[in-house]
């Protein structure tokens, strides 16, 4: 039991029976008996073809298939009879399935065409990297039946005579009018009229009428992007649905892939059942019908690309949206850190690179960049936040930092804030300064000098977003030792303290909020990330972090030290369980005196 997308369960009912030529025989395994060969109207029969058997009777096509040669002439009245038989079409078809020539299946090579013995029609032969191998589509699964006057190759449905190439098709089909008008008015009538092998997934009328009126207008009215979606739906490869059995990336002409699987019987298109009908033959490729039109990314406007990445698009978050929306078009590739973007409302948005990831302000970038007809879309994190005053002004405007103004201005660091620069604030909140005992807070209040030392120990250099926080980032605060940082659970930590806000961009800077007042970490506690836990000893490898500044006589001295001493517990150990030994022996010696 299996099941498909739906969820509907398939039973898979798996047969065994002889392969034709074979026999079973009482009391052995298989089928071990082969059966004398017979011409092709009998070997019909023996390989399951009962209705073509049928068929040939019917169109008297029997005397010529059960000739001696592997199709041979037949006399005038015969022939004469045969033309003027009202079965001639089923005698047609039946021919379009003949070609006079024995092929085995080897010979059937993948790309060859052979001529039939219907008005010199082609039957053409396709093979694929499953294994499978179809005949106009049509999949071939009993090869190399052979008889007595040629080869049967069995086939698992009637094929049908081609003598139209793809663009033909499109020409004679009302159902595709409206593709057919895209198709000339992009210039690629001659592509699909020359040779090939191309897979044309063609939207029908119904398709294009399920598109807005304005971007379907603006679509057709631009041929760049009238190619590049038209070109989404043509594969370089020439696939009949028989060869479709998964999911599986195909490169179109447009230069991106397409998803072509299948859902039980149903051909899909990147997931989606879309295919009204299959295997659409013509002499350069073939044609399967979809209901719904396929627009790669290059042929969108960058608002029609983040409409159809966001599920629900909100007239406000349409608003944002537009407000992240920059002047130039660049590639994430091109940006570089310290670099100034400007947005078409005219805000100024700044690059950080860091070693671990890329910003634009507050959102760093998460996904490769999505190229549309006008530009390129970035997928970032976050919404942006644009800085809108300085660090200063953010905290005034917030009454959760009012202590820690008034503890600013006593400071005398108004103006430090103010001024243009590049700091990383872990700005301490009410609560934090509330959760010193009242005492000490009040003598701390009144002490400028110490008052400026314990907040310049929350400012660091440089401009440190959330996203450029890895498992070994280290700030250097305005005074004291460095700070320590780490993420866990999507929480940022700095001296084991977590960020309780982070992220409040200004224009000078960047302002984390904590609720704990930062302190610094024990001094013989190894200096290591606030998420991971505190080693007991120094290891050998912190040498390494000061081996420039060392004679290498002097480092080597230091290995020695380091290795002794962490040697020296054993050996001790060992000598006092000698020196034990020894005592007991010499106890040994004197109850034998005795």
């Amino acid at each position: 039991m299996n099941r498909d997308r739906r969820g509907e369960k398939h039973r898979l009912v798996i047969s065994y029976e002889c392969c034709p030529g074979y026999e079973k025989v009482n009391g052995e395994k298989g089928c071990p008996a082969a059966l004398p060969l017979v011409n092709i109207y009998h070997t019909l029969g023996a390989v399951g073809a009962t209705t073509t058997q049928m068929y040939s009777d019917r169109a008297q096509l029997r005397p010529e298939i059960e000739g001696p040669g592997s199709l041979p002439s037949l006399p005038q009245e015969i022939l004469d009879a045969l033309v003027s038989n009202v079965n001639i079409e089923l005698l047609n078809a039946l021919h379009y399935h003949m070609v006079n020539k024995r092929l085995t299946s080897e010979e059937l090579k993948n790309g060859a065409t052979f001529t039939s013995m219907y008005q010199d029609f082609n039957v053409h032969v396709q093979h694929y990297s499953n294994g499978i191998v179809t005949v106009n589509c049509a999949r071939l699964i009993k090869p190399d039946q052979h008889a007595t006057n040629g080869i049967v190759h069995v086939v698992d449905r009637v094929i049908t005579a081609v003598s139209n190439n793809v663009q033909s098709l499109i020409e004679v089909d009302d159902e595709l009018e409206t593709l057919r008008t895209a198709i000339a008015a992009a210039g690629l009538t001659a592509m699909l009229e020359n040779e090939g092998h191309y897979t044309l997934f063609a939207p029908t009328n119904e398709a294009f009428e399920k598109i807005p009126q304005e971007t379907l207008n603006r679509i057709l009215g631009d041929p760049i992007a009238l190619r590049d979606m038209l070109n989404y739906h043509i594969l370089k490869n020439m696939q009949c649905a028989e060869s479709i059995i998964a999911g599986v990336p195909m490169e179109t002409l447009q230069g991106t892939v397409l998803e072509v699987g299948c859902d039980a019987d149903q051909m899909t298109l990147n997931g989606k059942a879309v295919v009204t009908k299959k295997d659409q033959l013509g002499t350069n490729g073939v044609i399967h019908y979809i209901n719904e039109l396929l627009i790669p990314d290059s042929a969108k406007t960058i608002l029609e690309i983040a409409e159809s990445s966001i599920v629900s698009l909100t007239p406000a978050l349409k608003t944002t949206l537009t407000q992240h929306i920059l002047k130039e078009h660049l590639s994430s590739k091109a940006l570089y850190h310290g670099q100034e973007l400007e947005t078409m409302g005219g805000l100024k948005l700044r690059v950080f690179v860091y070693r671990n990831n890329l910003c634009i302000e507050n959102a760093c970038i998460a996904a490769h960049d999505k190229v549309g007809r006008f530009g390129s879309m970035f997928t970032v994190d976050k919404l942006l936040s644009p800085p809108t005053g300085t660090v200063m002004d953010l905290l005034k405007a917030q009454d959760r930092f009012s202590v820690l103004v008034g503890a600013l201005q006593t400071a005398g660091m108004t103006e430090l804030l103010n001024q243009q620069g590049a700091l990383t604030f872990f700005a301490p909140t009410n609560d934090a300064f509330n959760s010193i005992p009242t005492a000490e807070r009040n003598r701390l209040m009144r002490n400028s000098a110490e008052l400026s030392k314990l907040l310049k120990f929350h400012m660091g250099e440089g401009l440190l977003v959330s996203g450029g926080v890895s498992s070994h980032t280290r700030v250097q605060p305005l005074q004291g030792e460095k700070l320590e940082l780490g993420v866990r659970n999507y929480t940022v930590y700095v001296n084991r303290v977590p960020v309780q806000d982070a992220d409040l961009m200004a224009t000078n800077g960047v302002v984390h909020a904590v609720s704990r007042i930062i302190k610094p970490l024990p001094p013989k506690v190894e200096r290591e990330q606030s998420d991971g836990p505190a080693a007991a000893l120094r290891s050998l490898s912190s040498f390494r972090l000061d081996s420039r500044s060392l004679s290498k006589e002097e480092l080597f001295k230091r290995v020695i030290q380091s290795r002794s001493s962490q040697k020296m517990p054993r050996i001790q150990e060992r000598e006092s369980r000698v020196r034990e030994r020894e005592r007991e022996r010499e106890r040994e010696r004197e109850r034998e005196t005795l």
